[in-house]
């Protein structure tokens, strides 16, 4: 498994290597570390739900193996930095050739496929869930909010040439996958109230929901500042 992680790494920084820095090859790193620490504390503190019975048994496969490699891989294929069709099969290409199991092959398919906000809006996201994807999925959206998730929101902005801030565009409150995905005339901070603040109550585990509290109240700090400053008021 060491020597599978390594090779996953070594994918992530080759295809990785031309993204801005909102989705590099360090938002992976730090989506790893996220989920492996989400995990402990799931196998950890969760004694009193059953599925914990079922994560300690399967421990520590549940923190090296899967989760790990989902964690590692979930942003290679994203749909915003395609360059070529084929790459969206990269990763699927890459688990067939490790040799790896077909269960966990398909384990780690399923959530990188289904992690996505925009199936959430889309109404794909199951109501039930694993909690290898609880752990991965709730990661990613902790490296989304606070002040990494400010850095990386501007960032993406940036990137794209979009408008820092317009109070004549409001931001969308009813907002279709489709539209979603475009962004057409849309500001960077309008994305805080389309997503970001969204992404607190989303959470699907204890220890996810915990840290995402912190977050979120400094991206909301924040905003206040932003629009007192942009007004000339502070």
């Amino acid at each position: 498994m060491e020597s599978r992680v390594r090779k996953a790494e070594k994918l992530v920084e080759r295809n990785m290597k031309g993204n801005d820095a909102s989705h590099d090859a360090s938002h992976v790193w730090r989506v790893r570390d996220l989920a492996l620490s989400l995990a402990r504390r799931v196998t950890e503190c969760d004694t009193s739900d059953d599925t914990s019975v079922e994560i300690q048994t399967m421990y520590p496969s549940f923190v090296g193996g899967v989760v790990e490699l989902a964690a590692l891989l979930h942003d290679i294929g994203d749909y915003k930095y395609l360059r070529d069709p084929s790459e969206e099969k990269i990763v699927e290409n890459f688990l067939e050739d490790e040799g790896l199991e077909e269960s966990k092959k398909m384990r780690i398919l399923n959530i990188i496929k289904k992690m996505g906000f925009k199936d959430e809006i889309a109404g794909l996201a199951n109501a039930e869930f694993s909690p290898e994807f609880g752990v991965v999925q709730d990661a990613d959206r902790l490296d989304a909010i606070g002040a990494i998730g400010i850095a990386r929101c501007f960032t993406f902005g940036g990137s794209r040439n979009r408008v820092l801030h317009d109070p004549a565009i409001k931001p969308r409150s009813d907002v279709s996958k489709e539209q979603y995905m475009k962004k057409e005339e849309q500001t960077t901070v309008n994305h805080f109230h389309e997503k970001l603040l969204k992404l607190k109550d989303l959470m699907k585990t204890e220890a996810g929901q915990r840290r995402a509290e912190k977050r979120h109240k400094f991206m909301e700090e924040f905003l206040m500042e932003f629009y007192e400053e942009w007004d000339g008021k502070a």
